[in-house]
């Protein structure tokens, strides 16, 4: 007899920034459109709380928020008390939701052990339970070299070999292999599967070349609509914590790349970008050739539409633009990862988006690599996966083998 609705639980740790908030968001909507009558839970600390619509049926348990000031290292974002009381409270906040919510499936965003292994105690609790625990994974973590390390140092390797059921992999094998980058044991290796890239639907209006039949684009190469109008070159920045300097060298470039191309050009400078330097850059907009700026999106049209996107190299961030068909510059984080380095790198391997190394911003460079993309038009992503959001949770869902799910529709009709 069924003790309750199919329940999922997902961890996801964002202390500073949109991404995983953005992603584990998504497939809980999704889970939701696939299980009717079923409940989604999110542990989630970001400071901004429930920052994303989301869908009947899915709540959040806001956790103390934290954020990695470097790799292994950690700090509390708001709270006065230390580092350790923080991460205790969080540890047993997390134990005793896993408890009370009697989690069907727990799917954990990114980090096997949790930040700081705060997940342990929890996943110990689950061991020979009735939920199955999955790991889900964006492809791009940091340098490998990196990864392996951490990982070894704070028993990943062993949280993911002892505690997880499957592994899924928000990314494609032919761009990165996580289990040979990454030093996988044979275990987890064998029960990985990659689910392809998560995105949303794409804009109603974004101008693509192709739609896959979940409603995911598969083309970025589109031309200019109107090649007699100005460009729009609208630079956005995720979540804006780290993003000051590359608005700042967008704006260094503006005037030159306005006298070259007629460009004009839109900010959003995203909500955590501290507001003295929001006021800096709006400062400084009021004598170049802008048109808005703004600490947050209203309505995605204004991107899916751009001429050119200037943007750092965040996966939900980017695989959106690809899925809309925007042509994208990228212009990923100094650090303290390099994963928006190496993604920025590897998509403009496959031609798939333009990219700016990050130590060079200085203003001729900017101008050049802008002017660059505006007229250099991109290949098409044709076969990149990015039905990514349906795929992995009918995964999930595959699990729930006694409860109706939905005869599916393509998301996109």
């Amino acid at each position: 007899m069924r003790r309750h609705e199919p329940r999922l639980l997902i961890y996801s740790q964002d202390g500073l920034g949109l991404g995983h908030m953005r992603r584990t968001s998504l497939l809980a909507a999704e889970f939701l459109r696939q299980v009717p009558g079923a409940s989604a839970l999110t542990l989630s600390d970001s400071p901004l709380g429930q920052y994303f619509s989301t869908a009947p049926g899915h709540d959040f348990l806001k956790l103390p928020s934290i954020r990695k000031s470097g790799p292994g290292e950690w700090e509390a974002v708001s709270l006065s008390a230390s580092f350790r009381d923080v991460l205790g409270l969080r540890r047993r906040l997390i134990a005793t939701a896993v408890r009370e919510f009697d989690p069907d499936i727990l799917l954990v965003d990114h980090m096997p052990h949790g930040a700081m292994g705060e997940l342990v105690p929890a996943l110990r609790k689950l061991r020979g339970h009735r939920a199955h625990v999955v790991l889900g994974l964006r492809d791009i973590i940091d340098d490998p070299g990196v990864v392996r390390r951490r990982w070894t140092a704070e028993g990943a390797y062993e949280a993911l070999e002892e505690f997880y059921d499957e592994v899924l992999v928000y990314g494609s094998s032919d761009v990165l292999d996580v289990a040979s980058e990454y030093a996988w044991p044979q275990g987890p290796s064998q029960r990985l599967a990659y689910a392809g890239y998560v995105c949303g639907r794409p804009h109603p209006r974004a101008r693509r070349l192709a739609v896959v039949s979940d409603g995911c684009a598969e083309g970025n190469g589109r031309a200019r609509q109107d090649p007699m109008r100005p460009p729009t070159v609208v630079v956005v920045a995720g979540g804006g914590a780290d993003a000051h300097p590359m608005m700042a060298g967008v704006l260094d470039a503006a005037e030159a790349v306005h006298e070259e191309t007629g460009a004009r050009f839109e900010l959003v400078t995203g909500p955590f970008m501290p507001r003295e330097k929001v006021a800096e850059l709006r400062r400084r907009s009021k004598q170049l050739p802008m048109t808005d700026l703004r600490r947050r999106v209203h309505g995605r049209g204004r991107v899916a539409r751009a001429d050119l996107v200037v943007s750092m190299a965040g996966y939900n961030t980017t695989i959106e633009l690809l899925n809309d068909g925007t042509p994208a510059l990228l212009v990923p984080r100094s650090g303290p990862s390099a994963e928006q380095r190496i993604r920025a790198s590897l998509f403009a391997q496959r031609g798939w988006v333009h990219w700016l190394d990050p130590d060079l911003l200085g203003s001729s460079a900017v101008a050049d690599a802008i002017v660059g993309a505006l007229s250099t038009p991109l290949s098409p992503a044709v076969g990149t996966d990015l039905g990514g959001r349906t795929t992995a949770v009918a995964r999930l869902t595959s699990h729930l083998e006694s409860w109706p799910k939905l005869e599916l529709e393509p998301v996109g009709t």
